[in-house]
């Protein structure tokens, strides 16, 4: 009878077991997230490897897949990954090995690759059984004594093989070839670094193990280059670091922060004064292909005005080369644009979150990741030593019963000829252990030559010899950090600064400092608009310098509030009755083909508030700022720019005042007028000049508020215009009985001044 497909039934029970929705979840989560940390997306400090990386790693040796033999196909090894180490897909670990072999992706490369294996510019790699792959003499040093017992093993997935927790590891691996991943609720993040400065630091920590991590970064001027500590992250690709000292060391000190990276580039002279700019180096991670798209969309969109075309001019060497408009382009003021709107500037995060001891994930500086490296190879070099010293023992106990063998070769041939068992009749006649008596057994009749006893003494005094040399190296600790000092002085010899892997790419650089204005410029393509905006707060730019406003159109209810001809690259100050300013791109505002849009919808406007005026941005000029009931004060227009959509506040007014009038300060006094139609007139230095406040009153009034006010050079005289446009000026000694202190009530207006109680 087959096996029934129907649960059992007792009868009371559907044998449906009740499980907690809330519990059952938070189980499986934790397992999966913790799953996901440990075994998938971060490295160990030790070996700096993630388990994929180490499982192809240790695959390839048992291929014996070492720098001096044949390369195999990847296939053959990705097969061996999967079947025996790796129980997931085989293009997951097909990407990993190609990555360890990419030299832009990885500082030093672990896998030696022959074949297509992708390149910067993101093709993707031939398939794995068209490749081939071999190990480089950084994975040799990776594995360097993993046959030695100087590391755990555990079973594999199935139980049917067994790979290493970690590597023996005597290259930093984790530094040097940086890693990155994202885990479960936590990421890492590590750039490259170069070798040398890795191991000048783990010297200098073994030598002074309370060392900081500004001991660890110190540079002495005109040093040795072999002792040149870590500097900063040293990518694949080269570019220029612009991260300032200060940020590197925090960055360092505390496993958390970034670095700005640019790409390498230089002006190339092309003969009557034509110039093109040559990008050498890109940074970091960024495709090229995905670059130079991201330029010529710019370039489409007129946002790079200052360049006329792009080219990829690359064989194996990068080269990019980037054409201006004209020679009069400012290269410095071109490529700063770029910098600020493509990749040819990144930012690289530092979040050093590593599996600390392969068990603790944790945030370390770069103090505690050299250290726990450092521990690690102690700890292999005690291991090895152990192993070393086992051998040892057990091939002089061999030796020490071949020795008693040759002194009584005669007895022994004897025994074995007469004696029925001639192993145990040796082990009791010449009080051998069990392991001598078979090594007796199983010696060759050629080993019976005179010669052979004289190089086993000799090699019996060698092993004794090493054997002591160990064991002082095992009661020692001083002596087993001058030994790891002396392994590490060995590796950074071999990857040096002065060799084609060990020297330094990326260069470190302060940024230029350059005017904004000039930037924001050379970002927008000039062209002239005009301004347009509504009673209703509506804003729009017409292209060109428009002669005439009266055929402007509008929504039904709306009308004009004002209109003024700007640039596409001028900034738009707009004041609203709340008292702040907003600033707007000219080249950002909605074009003119309709009405345009609502200014809230640009910017985060008070829905309370309207607006008071806007005019273009003038970094030179101040203003003088009124509020209705007469408060004011002068600001500089410099310090009112907003670089939020939020907008800044720059007077304080509180309902029901508000801010009325904005006008530009282009004498030395102020005329205001009331709308109880009285005039006051006083000199403007009697005007605060503030960044931010209510500002002082500027007339008094028993009630209503400011009608209008002007600024206007007293030599000069006030001049105002009538109803009709005809204009009427006043000098000096006529304003006499209008000249005031600020602050007092005035007198009643001229005769022939307009009834709107404005001056124009």
């Amino acid at each position: 009878m087959g096996k029934s497909l129907i649960p059992p039934d007792n009868g009371d029970d559907d044998n449906v077991e009740p499980v907690d929705l809330k519990a059952a979840l938070e189980e499986r989560y934790l397992a999966y997230a913790l799953s996901t940390i440990m075994h998938r997306a971060l490295p160990d400090v030790r070996d700096g490897l993630k388990p994929v990386h180490r499982r192809i790693m240790h695959a390839m040796r048992l291929l014996r897949l070492s720098p001096d033999q044949a390369y195999a196909k990847c296939a053959r090894i990705v097969g061996e990954v999967m079947g025996k180490f790796h129980p997931h897909g085989d293009q997951s670990i097909y990407d990993a090995l190609v990555r360890l072999s990419q030299d832009f992706a990885v500082r030093y490369p672990v896998v030696d690759g022959q074949g297509n294996f992708g390149n910067i510019d993101g093709d993707n790699p031939a398939a794995m059984r068209y490749t081939e792959a071999r190990m480089t003499d950084v994975a040799m040093l990776l594995l360097e004594g993993i046959t030695e017992d100087a590391v755990d093993f555990r079973p594999t997935y199935n139980e049917e093989d067994e790979e290493p927790i970690v590597l023996p590891g005597a290259f930093p691996n984790l530094l040097a070839n940086g890693s990155s991943g994202i885990a479960v609720g936590m990421a890492t993040s590590i750039p490259p670094h170069n070798v040398s400065e890795l191991c000048a630091a783990a010297l200098h920590l073994i030598k002074y193990p309370d060392a900081t991590v500004e001991e660890l970064m110190s540079q002495a001027d005109g040093e040795d280059p072999l002792k040149t500590k870590v500097r900063g992250p040293d990518f694949p690709t080269g570019g220029i670091l612009v991260e300032s000292a200060d940020a590197i060391l925090d960055a360092y000190k505390t496993g958390r922060g970034g670095f700005r990276l640019r790409a390498r580039w230089h002006v190339e002279d092309q003969g009557r004064g034509t110039w093109i700019i040559v990008v050498s180096e890109i940074p970091y991670q960024v495709q090229k292909s995905r670059l130079i798209e991201k330029i010529a969309e710019l370039m489409i969109a007129k946002k790079l005005p200052l360049l006329d075309d792009v080219r990829d001019e690359s064989t194996e060497d990068v080269r990019l080369v980037l054409e201006p408009k004209s020679r009069s382009v400012n290269p410095d003021i071109l490529m700063e644009s770029l910098f600020k709107l493509t990749e040819l500037e990144t930012r690289f995060p530092l979040n050093m979150n590593v599996l600390s001891n392969g068990k603790v994930p944790n945030v370390l500086s770069l103090r505690d990741v050299l250290k726990e490296w450092l521990e690690h190879r102690k700890d292999v070099l005690i291991r090895r030593s152990c192993h070393r010293l086992s051998e040892i023992e057990r091939r002089l106990e061999i030796l020490g019963g071949m020795l008693i063998a040759y002194l009584n070769i005669d007895e022994v041939i004897r025994i074995i000829r007469e004696e029925d068992e001639p192993k145990q009749e040796m082990i009791r006649r010449f009080e051998l252990t069990d392991v001598q008596a078979e090594a007796i057994l199983n010696m060759r009749l050629r080993s019976l030559r005179k010669l052979e006893e004289f190089e086993i003494r000799k090699e019996f005094e060698g092993l004794t010899t090493e054997k002591h040399e160990i064991e002082q190296l095992l009661g020692s600790e001083p002596k087993q950090w001058q030994t790891i000092s002396w392994q590490i002085s060995e590796m950074q010899k071999k990857y040096a600064p002065d060799t084609l892997l060990g020297k330094r790419r990326t260069t470190f650089a302060d940024a230029p400092q350059h005017d904004l204005t000039d930037i924001h410029h050379a970002m927008i393509e000039k062209e002239p608009v005009t301004v347009v905006v509504s009673e209703k707060g509506w804003l729009r730019a017409m292209k060109g310098h428009l002669p005439d406003f009266s055929a402007l159109t509008f929504k039904e209810g709306d009308k004009l509030k004002l209109a003024f001809h700007a640039e596409t690259t001028d900034r738009i100050l707009v004041l609203t009755t709340g008292g702040k300013f907003y600033t707007i791109g000219a080249n950002s505002l909605p074009g003119g083909r309709g009405h345009g849009e609502p200014i809230r919808i640009i910017v985060d406007m008070e829905n309370d508030q309207d607006i008071v005026t806007a005019f273009v941005h003038n970094p030179e000029r101040k203003l003088l700022l009124s509020s209705h009931v007469g408060n004011g004060f002068i600001v500089p227009e410099a310090e009112i720019i907003a670089n939020t959509r939020k907008g800044k506040q720059v007077m304080n007014v509180k309902a029901p005042d508000e801010a009325r009038h904005c006008i530009p300060v282009t004498g030395d006094s102020v005329a205001i007028i009331g709308e109880n139609r009285k005039m006051l007139v006083f000199p403007l230095t009697e005007v605060p000049e503030l960044g931010r406040g209510k500002g002082v009153r500027l007339q008094r009034y028993k009630d209503g508020g400011v009608s209008d006010i002007r600024v206007f050079t007293m030599a000069q005289g006030l001049t105002w215009q009538d109803a009709s446009g005809r204009s009427f000026t006043r000098g000096k000694l006529e304003l006499l009985e209008w000249v005031g202190p600020r602050a007092t009530a005035g007198r009643m207006v001229p005769k022939g001044f307009p009834r709107s109680g404005k001056f124009s």
